[in-house]
């Protein structure tokens, strides 16, 4: 198993990703107030071994993957889908690429 990062990180990773979907009131949600409840309920102890600990600690570290995926999937999806149809050459540059020209000069090209 990879190791995880540390809870702390975690934790402002998931506040991070709050205040990127909530906005600058995300401290007065009822999302934030649960987070912080959850990782001050769950504090490091001094015990040598703590699955339970461990458990919670990949669980928050998989919720902030989602987070981060979730908006990074939104930001490509508003970049790509959000235009309609788009026309061959349009959807050529997006990728890219260029249309072929026609050789020799038939004079119908632009």
């Amino acid at each position: 198993m990879a190791a995880l990062s540390s809870p702390l990180r975690v934790c402002r990773g998931i506040l991070k990703e709050l205040r990127a979907i909530q906005g600058p009131t995300y401290k007065r949600s009822q999302a934030y107030n649960y987070i912080m409840e959850q990782f001050r309920k769950n504090k490091v102890t001094g015990e040598r071994y703590c699955r339970a600990q461990q458990e919670l600690n990949h669980d928050s570290h998989t919720y902030l993957c989602l987070l981060a995926s979730t908006r990074t999937h939104m930001a490509l999806h508003e970049l790509y889908h959000s235009k309609g149809e788009a026309s061959t050459k349009s959807a050529a540059a997006m990728v890219g690429l260029r249309l072929p020209t026609q050789p020799g000069g038939k004079g119908w090209e632009k």
